[in-house]
């Protein structure tokens, strides 16, 4: 039975067109004259990419949404759909691998669209000369990874190319999940006065990968969090199933490219108090001396979700209650000034505006 104070399912019909106020979204234009290793970073050479040339070509109202996966009917049925590459470098790094990453990133895109995923399929592009070993122990990773998210492996494909083409292996995925029916997660939705819900610490997979490269004489004891982040949606949809506004599993680009697109998407402002996101010493640490944003540095295994302030204790509450979410905050609300734009309250009291990523920090992280 739903709590009364998650808001009735009418109400939720009422408030899925833009906010009052709201300012309405720009798409990006693409004018570049070669591709650059910026524009698979997530940040904004990206997001001029997708928007300004491939979303054009491709033009449908399901692509419009430019989510992490596709929504539509099916036979009567709210499906989503899935796909991603992975081309990280190195192939395995503490706490995960290729083959995991492959897996948890499908199964993370359909979570946070609202789907559990119920079958994934795998394409492998193989380096001539790959020893067998090495692709043997990524099948068997993505095996695992599958069968910790419920998920089977029903099909794919696999292409070898000539030595010297690709680091390795590349992995392609695609994933489909049935949408939660409860779930009316749109941009449109979020209202001024919402919560802004971190599942945990941020920054782990993005400094891990850059610190398992070997090219910085940095050391700390630091993991991937690569998972999946279906429990942290679930326990969401326990407690609060109408009072989910938006998700989003931040990766490639971090916290800030994600919520620097939602602001832009709604067409409000968010603010974020800095010192309540939670953040490893050892990440902190690593991005002071690299003069990077941790706000900017991926995650695998994190959740942002944007909740409706009524429900956001018992949602927090919720996502901490999971392995793996003890450490979950809230970091912000939603804003109807700074419409647009990201904004941080800093730990002297300060502000600044935090924009989404500009270049290329880290390349090949996933």
């Amino acid at each position: 039975m739903r709590r009364p104070s998650c808001g009735s399912k009418k109400k939720r019909v009422l408030e899925t067109g833009p906010a009052p106020g709201a300012v309405a979204p720009r798409r990006a234009r693409f004018n570049d004259a070669q591709i650059e290793m910026s524009h698979g970073a997530g940040g904004k050479a990206s997001r001029r990419l997708v928007e300004g040339l491939i979303a054009p070509a491709f033009a449908n109202p399901i692509l419009a949404a430019l989510s992490d996966a596709a929504t539509f009917s099916l036979g009567g049925r709210r499906v989503a759909t899935s796909a991603d590459g992975y081309v990280v470098r190195p192939l395995r790094f503490p706490g995960g691998s290729i083959g995991e990453l492959a897996v948890n990133g499908t199964v993370n895109d359909l979570a946070v669209s609202g789907a559990r995923a119920t079958a994934l399929m795998a394409s492998f592009i193989l380096e001539a000369g790959l020893p067998s070993d090495v692709l043997r122990a990524e099948v068997e990773a993505m095996a695992a990874a599958a069968a910790r998210a419920g998920v089977p492996i029903v099909g794919g494909d696999t292409k070898v190319v000539e030595h010297g083409l690709c680091d390795g292996m590349y992995i392609s995925t695609f994933g489909v999940g049935e949408v939660d029916e409860r779930l009316a997660l749109d941009p449109r939705s979020v209202r001024p006065g919402d919560k802004v819900l971190l599942s945990g610490p941020i920054g782990d997979h993005g400094i891990t990968i850059l610190l398992a490269r070997g090219e910085l004489d940095l050391e700390a004891n630091l993991r991937s969090d690569t998972r999946s982040v279906w429990p942290f949606v679930e326990a969401l949809l326990e407690v609060c199933p109408a009072g989910l506004r938006w998700m989003r599993d931040p990766t490639r680009g971090g916290v800030a490219t994600a919520l620097n697109e939602l602001a832009r998407d709604s067409g409000l402002g968010i603010l974020l108090r800095e010192e309540d996101i939670p953040l490893r010493r050892e990440v902190r640490g690593a991005c002071e001396v690299l003069g990077l944003d941790p706000l900017h540095i991926a995650n695998e295994g994190q959740v942002i979700a944007i909740v409706a302030a009524d429900d956001a204790d018992r949602a927090l509450d919720a996502v901490r209650s999971v392995t793996g979410g003890e450490g979950a905050c809230l970091i912000g609300e939603v804003r109807a000034d700074h419409a647009g734009t990201v904004v941080g309250i800093t730990l002297y009291g300060g502000t600044r505006a935090i924009d989404m990523l500009v270049g290329d920090p880290l390349p090949r992280i996933c």
